[in-house]
């Protein structure tokens, strides 16, 4: 038996099945949802930092998106909320590095 006690996508229980195994699973109350979707970026950051892939990247969104969602922020107001910070603040493409300030 190999015990996790993570939480995983809303699939993983049936792949696990379909391979012949047991999947013990219980669902979680809102705050726990968050804690753990909290340990879940942290994990997913992690991961992108050691592999540096795309399917790193897009497991950190799903994340950001669940967490989003699970605060009571739709995806669509999440994506707002980035273009009016994109549009007051830029993003990161002319790769500008603060080095002080007077």
């Amino acid at each position: 038996m190999t015990v996790y006690n993570k939480l995983v996508r809303d699939k993983i229980p049936q792949i696990i099945e379909q391979q012949g195994e047991v999947a013990t699973v219980r669902v979680l109350d809102d705050d726990e949802f968050v804690r753990h979707l909290e340990a879940k970026l942290d994990e997913e950051v992690g991961e992108y930092h050691r592999d540096k892939n795309l399917e790193e990247l897009a497991d950190i969104l799903e994340v950001v998106f669940a967490l989003a969602e699970a605060i009571g922020c739709s995806k669509e107001a999440l994506l707002e909320c980035y273009q009016k910070k994109h549009e007051t603040r830029g993003g990161f493409r002319d790769r500008v590095f603060l080095i002080s300030k007077d």
